[in-house]
């Protein structure tokens, strides 16, 4: 079955692809409703869940209760600051043996694998 276009997700994904940021379901809506006033926050969660499903987004989550989501779906890490909430690609080599690691103590099969630092990032360090 073919997915119906729809006005709304091309938004919320060309909004997506623009942004180096990790933002929440939250502020995605504060930003789409400028363009399209009556589009619900429901819609926009149902959107991202199924932009994330069809492998055009990924959906992370760093700890802090909420779902961030990112436009590269590269595997890649990223940092999570705990001061200002920051959510930062790593400019990093990703560590693809690690699976192999994890395998040998796990009776499974480990597909895929993701990685979060956190700490303090360089805008709060001067404020700590």
């Amino acid at each position: 079955m073919a997915l119906k276009y729809s006005r709304q997700r091309e938004a919320i994904k060309e909004f997506m692809m623009s942004r180096k940021d990790h933002p929440t379901a939250d502020s995605v809506y504060m930003h789409i409703r400028n363009e399209y006033p009556n589009i619900s926050l429901g819609t926009v969660y149902r959107n991202l869940q199924l932009l994330t499903e069809l492998g055009e987004l990924q959906k992370i989550r760093v700890g802090d209760g909420l779902d961030h989501f990112d436009a590269d779906t590269s595997l890649h890490y990223h940092f999570y600051c705990n001061e200002c909430g920051a959510v930062i690609d790593m400019n990093m080599d990703c560590i693809r043996e690690i699976n192999d690691i994890a395998s040998k103590t796990f009776d499974g099969i480990i597909e895929s694998h993701n990685l979060t630092f956190s700490g303090i990032c360089g805008k709060c360090i001067p404020k700590s």
